[in-house]
């Protein structure tokens, strides 16, 4: 037998499939003559139906939800332009979605094309007032096509103009007008309402996530101060409107990621800047929390990657934090500097800028490019935050007796680590459980991290030699979310994680050196086991994120039941991973059906192990992706942090999606 990208066949049925093949190859290539009549040219709209994940990343529930953000940035650009106080968000019971501003409204006179402006907008690529300077400064969203995806991938949009004299109507089915634009009222008032929905025939979902919908306006609201954002999602029984309003920006954004840590000074530190057409606005706050939290924003795009604003910002503290530290003597001048690592632990920090032309980079094209924003950020850090420190000299102290703390956990983590490199004989001894496979460092290589000696033992005899590592944990595993990268490096069943991946950690993380392509996480299907898999990703989110964003780390997914009837050569076995499926195998096999229940990976034996949990033709994994690194970030503190009462909140919350629950 041989495996072909998970799926098995014998010798004889790959040389028919390949005969078979050869002979369709040559039959379509006398159909496949590639000229100028091949070439097809899309017009209008037809584009972005054939290629939407080109213009909102996919036709997941993610690009549903982008639509609502394009028309909401829109709504934003207008608040930005000086003339939109309130935007309306409504989930309708039928699946379409309505926002509603009310600023100027889409200009509806006649455009030079010779149809309405209204009309332009929503079925012309790349139009609208984003490419007109004296229209909008700075904007967010696509830059001018957004409205017109949106309606290209709708099954029916709806457009109503209010000019301050009428109200003017449009709808339009898959991109295309089905009606002119027409005078449907009078009013006094201005806006644009749009209600959209989605398109069946593009979409794999059509139900659009309420919470990372609230996430993304709360958002918004906080990086524009005044504008108030109401949301109603209709599709629920008892349907409430959640106002999001925040007059202090990202002041209060600050407040609102740190509610369930504890901040170190009351003050929340405030600046901003303004150069030519750029300006920058930073908020910051320490907490008693090891690790930072920096999120930053172009033209209320969050920038994902980072850019040169974060890069400005970080400079810019770093300076501002040593020349403090040395001036007022609490830093000796022949003490070492202080990292940029050490200045930010515990840090939660906002960066808000504007700018007239952004230019995104970075795989997801979140990565703020422009040159001029490093300098804008690092020049206001240097004189804003400077001055701030000279006049609270209290908060300072806590800052620098923050930092200090956090460089001296540095320094004793940086001799830890030499330490293990050094001893050889250190590393032996903790990588001595580390069955190794033979093709490590091959993209496809896998290590298994699996819980206890017991299926560690099955986990070898079951596994591939060639491609695929055992790794057995023992000891206590250390909650990193409370404590620093000292306690990391000293805790002995971290560190042969750490010393296996060969990739280092934190600052030192290198992705390049990763020995597997996979890591795969192999806990018992219990309490315990989910405890240990949450200690776990707590480690990899806050020391080694690029793996998970990566997409390098798995959680198998063992089975809880055996189903069985029969013996020796009449045995039937099958194998469940849920009560209902558990349920319908024994309704299947009927009278006389017997059901194993797995407590723990060691009850299996190798082959059933290797057959339902490590064979990739038959295994079923989940991978550990980060949608919103915020909302990730946020998650981990509540449940791994010190605070017990947020941790009840969350528990209150989420108990009713939970079978399985320890109290």
């Amino acid at each position: 037998m041989i495996l072909v990208e998970g799926i098995r066949c014998d010798v004889f049925q790959c040389l028919s499939y390949r005969w078979k093949r050869r002979k369709d190859i040559e039959r379509m290539a006398k159909k496949n003559t590639y000229n100028a009549g091949s070439i097809a040219i899309l017009e209008g709209l037809e584009a972005v139906r054939k290629r939407p994940g080109m213009y909102i990343g996919s036709v997941s529930t993610k690009g549903l939800n982008h639509l609502i953000y394009e028309i909401v940035d829109n709504a934003v650009d207008e608040h930005l332009a000086g003339y939109c106080s309130e935007i309306h968000v409504t989930l309708e019971k039928d699946g379409s979605a309505t926002i509603a501003d009310n600023g100027r409204g889409v200009p509806v006179d006649l455009h030079a094309t010779g149809v309405s402006a209204a009309r332009v907008v929503y079925t012309t690529l790349h139009a609208g007032g984003k490419f007109d300077d004296s229209a909008y400064k700075t904007s967010g969203g696509l830059h001018g096509v957004g409205s017109s995806v949106v309606n290209a991938l709708s099954e029916h949009l709806e457009v109503e103009v209010s000019d301050g004299e009428h109200v003017h109507y449009q709808s339009y089915e898959r991109g295309k007008p089905t009606c002119k634009l027409k005078v449907i009222g009078d009013t006094d008032k201005t806006g644009t309402k749009i209600t959209f929905k989605p398109d069946p025939e593009i979409f794999e979902v059509l139900e659009f996530d309420y919470d990372v919908l609230l996430k993304r306006l709360r958002e918004q609201a906080f990086l524009n101060k005044g504008v108030k954002i109401l949301f109603t999602d209709y599709r629920v029984e008892n349907p409430e409107t959640v106002t999001l309003h925040a007059e202090g920006g990202i002041k209060e954004f600050v407040q609102y990621l740190n509610r369930n840590k504890d901040p170190l000074h009351d003050d929340i530190i405030y600046f901003e800047a303004q150069r030519e057409d750029m300006m920058v606005e930073v908020a910051m706050q320490y907490t008693t929390s090891y690790t930072e939290s920096l999120l930053s924003f172009a033209n209320n795009i969050h920038t994902g990657e980072g850019g040169t604003h974060e890069t400005g910002f970080k400079s810019g503290l770093t300076r501002v934090i040593n020349d403090y530290a040395k001036k007022n003597n609490l830093l000796k001048e022949k003490d070492p500097n202080l990292s940029g690592e050490d200045t930010r632990e515990g840090l939660t920090a906002v960066i808000s800028v504007k700018v007239v032309e952004a230019q995104f980079e970075g795989q997801t094209k979140t990565k703020l490019g422009n040159s001029e924003a490093r300098a804008l950020v690092e020049n206001a850090l240097n004189d804003k935050l400077s001055a701030f420190l000279e006049e609270n000299p209290k908060i300072a102290k806590i800052i620098i007796e923050k930092t200090l703390t956090a460089s001296r956990a540095r320094e004793a983590a940086k001799k830890a680590r030499e330490a293990s490199r050094k001893n050889s004989s250190s590393n032996s001894s903790l990588l001595g459980k580390l069955a190794r496979c033979t093709d490590e460092g091959a993209d496809y290589a896998e290590l298994f991290i699996v819980e206890g000696d017991s299926a560690g033992g099955s986990a070898k005899q079951g596994r591939n030699r060639r491609f695929q590592a055992i790794l057995p944990l023992w000891g206590k595993m250390l909650n990193v979310e409370k404590s620093r990268i000292d306690k990391v490096y000293s805790n002995e069943k971290l560190l042969p994680i750490i010393q296996a991946l060969g990739t280092g950690i934190g600052d030192d993380f290198n992705i390049d050196n990763l020995k597997y392509g996979k890591i795969v996480i192999m806990a018992d299907a219990d309490v315990d086991g989910a405890h240990i898999r949450t200690l776990l990703l707590t480690f990899f989110f806050r020391h080694m994120r690029p793996l998970i964003e990566n997409g390098n780390v798995y959680i198998a997914q063992p089975p809880l039941f055996k189903v069985f009837k029969g013996k020796n050569k009449n045995l039937v076995e099958k194998f469940a991973f849920t009560d209902d499926e558990r349920d319908r195998l024994i309704a299947e096999m009927g009278p006389g059906a017997k059901v194993q229940r797995y407590k723990g990976l060691g009850e299996m034996d190798p082959a059933e192990l290797k057959e339902t949990t490590m064979d990739p033709a038959k295994r079923t994994m989940l991978k550990v992706d980060i949608e919103d690194a915020m909302i990730a970030d946020e998650t981990f503190t509540i449940l791994m942090g010190d605070k017990v009462e947020p941790r009840r909140e969350f528990i209150e919350k989420h108990a009713k999606y939970v079978s399985n629950l320890d109290i």
